[in-house]
């Protein structure tokens, strides 16, 4: 028989009642199958998946959405960049939408333009969506909360900031503070006396975070606290704060809030002299594929993109499907320091100068500033 045509010679796209007919059981045992209703035998659910696939038979979502009231969707609202932390996480969520069955929704908003999350939000709406998740999303800057501007009546999960103020919300990836302070407290326990950081952007509510944490580090082992640098996640922005860390001495170790600013500010100590691991150390975090292949290797945080967002999805689920239970508990992320050669004991004497000039290269892979240009501080 051709695929796609009933039984009986007639032509058109098959409907439940054929696929009962073929597999010889009633249309409501069809529709529990297609819906994943429990108290169906595993031998009537392969007739029925059978008999459907024979047939060309292919759910009606629209009809079911009408008949459950959901559509069986889940939106997400990204940024849109290309950034190893937030692309990784968006990669994963994908992957844990699609194990679910569930369909997915993308949004991305404009990462110079944080305010596009409530339009973005409000278009997922529309489209009916029975769940939302907003991705590594960045303070707009204005007053009032972001959920004000909103009225949003299905579930949402924020990942990698505080919680929205939504009827139901719930919250995953949080925990980069520990991750941070376990990247502090290790330098410290190598025997540096303080430690120093080149954070992201401060809008980012991620790069908050492993700012907070490196600062609970430092406060609760009695350590001094230097002034923060802050960088724009580039390799650039790396090495623009490298070249004026390199010219203190007193710097020994530096806690880097992305693994491409680490990169970039190894590649300025090296121009300026200054050795990693053994004059300064330091520590990324991501654990970006190249992270392990630089020179030196990078000791970093390795972030746990997929548990993030399989935990997540998984909870997201339960509360779309279950809306009267409580939401499930949330687990702690893990915390993997991954050890490699960029760290080391402070030196046992302040650096030499070696008589080595900072001078850029049209290789140098970062900007041609004055010699003596130095990145803004900011706190």
């Amino acid at each position: 028989m051709t695929r796609g045509a009933r039984r009986g010679g007639s032509s058109g796209a098959p409907r439940s009642v054929d696929v009962a007919r073929v597999a010889g059981v009633s249309q409501k045992t069809v529709s529990r199958v297609f819906n994943d209703e429990p108290y169906v035998s595993a031998d009537v659910r392969r007739r029925v998946l059978e008999a459907a696939d024979e047939l060309g038979y292919r759910l009606n979502n629209a009809a079911r959405a009408l008949a459950s009231g959901r559509t069986r969707s889940i939106g997400v609202v990204t940024l849109g960049t290309a950034l190893y932390g937030p692309a990784s996480l968006i990669m994963g969520v994908e992957r844990a939408v699609r194990d679910t069955g569930y369909a997915l929704r993308v949004v991305n908003t404009m990462e110079g333009d944080p305010a596009g999350v409530a339009p973005a939000v409000h278009s997922l709406l529309d489209q009916g969506v029975d769940g939302i998740v907003i991705s590594e999303p960045i303070d707009d800057g204005r007053d009032g909360d972001l959920a004000a501007r909103l009225d949003v009546d299905v579930p949402v999960l924020v990942l990698g900031a505080p919680p929205f103020s939504a009827p139901r919300s719930l919250v995953a990836g949080a925990g980069a503070d520990v991750m941070a302070r376990t990247a502090t407290e290790y330098l410290l326990d190598l025997g540096h006396v303080t430690v120093h950081h080149l954070a992201g952007p401060q809008r980012w509510f991620a790069a908050r975070d492993r700012a907070q944490g490196w600062r609970s580090a430092l406060v609760g082992n009695g350590r001094a606290v230097p002034p923060v640098i802050e960088g724009d996640w580039s390799a650039a922005s790396g090495y623009a704060a490298g070249r004026r860390l390199a010219s203190d001495a007193g710097v020994t170790a530096v806690f880097t809030a992305n693994d491409d600013m680490a990169i970039g500010l190894i590649r300025a100590l090296a121009e300026a002299g200054r050795r990693v691991p053994e004059d300064v150390s330091v520590v990324g975090f991501d654990d970006i594929p190249v992270a392990a292949y630089v020179t030196p290797p990078l000791t970093t945080i390795r972030q746990p993109f997929d548990v993030v967002a399989q935990e997540g999805i998984k909870r997201l689920v339960h509360i779309i499907e279950n809306p009267q239970a409580d939401p499930l508990p949330a687990s702690e992320p893990p915390v993997d320091l991954i050890l490699r050669a960029s760290a080391g004991p402070p030196p046992t004497r302040p650096p030499r100068d070696r008589g080595r000039r900072i001078a850029h290269r049209p290789d140098a892979g970062g900007p041609a500033p004055p010699a003596q240009a130095t990145a803004p501080a900011q706190n």
